[in-house]
Order: structure tokens, then C-alpha cells, then sequence
């Protein structure tokens, strides 16, 4: 019998979440499943450094995902930079499960698409939400960026360009091509 169904990918090295996935969350949302400290860290700042805690901790308490910044002398900034830290995070290691074929691009992937673009700063608040879903979906192909660029309505260059601008994300793809025995894809 020959059957033509192929399921969803699963990587072994990634956390499984429900949908939606924590990095579309907005902040607000997103805080209420974190768990923030705030303490002493190295770096600049000197005597402020030695009296004032201004390093920040945030760990996501559902996948245990944690990230810190303390190079800031300020702790509102340390903060601010270690939420943009976590959702990178959480878009590079947690996968929600996404159909193989019949993914429906989200609502904020519709909005920022321009025809088969999707031009996106890696420093803009969408980046990690957009990252997180074209690695779902990458995922879910078995590594194949061309079958997740058309799912997705863009080209296979700009698809690759989103996950190229943040190299844990294209290691981790390349890694996963290997492993299913594609060519790994240039910078």
C-alpha cells in the first residue's frame, strides 16, 4: 500500500507549545507567564553597579526558557532588552505543532507580507513573532524552505533572509537540513 501522507516534522531539540506561541504574545500576555529577578551583575557602571541591582533576569515558567541582560545601567532598559532576549529565545527553541501543507499564515505575517516580500528589521518588536512562525512552519516541511516559502506566500531567498538575520536560528536550520539530508543553505 502506498501511502503519500508524510506528518508534520517534529525536532527533537525543540520545546512543544500550545498555540499561540509565546513569542506572538504581546508583552503584557507574555509577562504574565515570566518570572523576573533583578540583581547585581559585572559590566559598567561602577559604584551604581556595586549599590543598585540593574541586571534583569525573565524566566518563561511554561518552558523553563530564561535569558538576562545586565549591560545596562538602568534596570527599566535591562528589562526592556531581556524580554527582546526571551522572545528571540522563544522563537528559536519552542515550536507549536503547524500543518504540514495546510498552515494559514497569521494575521501579523498577512499584514507585513508585500506581495512575495516580507520586509522586516531584525531589531523591530514583530521580528521574533515572524520568526517563530517561519521556523514552525520550516519545521513542520522537514527542513524544506521552498515548500515553507509557498505555504507562507513569499519567495525561498526572503524566507531565508528572515532566518539569516538572526545566526542561532539559521545554524539551527542548517543543522536541521543535515540532519534530513539536505544541503545545508549558504549565507
Amino acid at each position: 500500500m502506498n501511502v503519500s501522507y508524510r506528518p508534520p516534522h517534529v525536532d527533537p531539540d525543540s520545546i512543544l507549545v500550545e498555540p499561540p506561541h509565546p513569542a506572538t504574545l504581546d508583552p503584557e500576555k507574555l509577562l504574565k507567564q515570566c518570572d523576573f529577578q533583578f540583581g547585581r551583575g559585572s559590566g559598567p557602571g561602577g559604584q551604581n553597579r556595586n549599590k543598585v541591582e540593574t541586571g534583569a533576569r525573565i524566566v518563561h515558567l511554561p518552558t523553563g526558557l530564561e535569558s538576562k541582560a545586565t549591560e545596562r545601567r538602568q534596570q527599566q532598559v535591562n528589562r526592556h532588552v531581556a524580554i527582546g532576549r526571551l522572545r528571540l529565545r522563544l522563537a528559536l527553541k519552542a515550536r507549536t505543532a503547524a500543518s504540514r501543507d495546510g498552515h494559514r499564515p497569521s494575521e501579523l505575517w498577512c499584514r507585513r507580507r508585500q506581495g512575495t516580500r516580507l520586509p522586516v528589521n531584525p531589531r523591530h518588536p514583530d521580528y521574533p513573532a515572524l520568526l517563530a512562525e517561519a521556523l514552525d512552519v520550516i519545521v513542520a516541511r522537514r527542513w524544506d524552505v521552498a515548500g515553507a516559502a509557498r505555504i507562507l506566500g513569499v519567495t525561498m531567498s526572503q524566507l531565508s533572509r528572515l532566518v539569516r538575520h538572526h545566526p542561532p536560528a539559521f545554524a539551527m536550520l542548517n543543522k536541521g537540513r543535515e540532519s534530513v539530508g539536505l544541503q545545508p543553505l549558504r549565507k
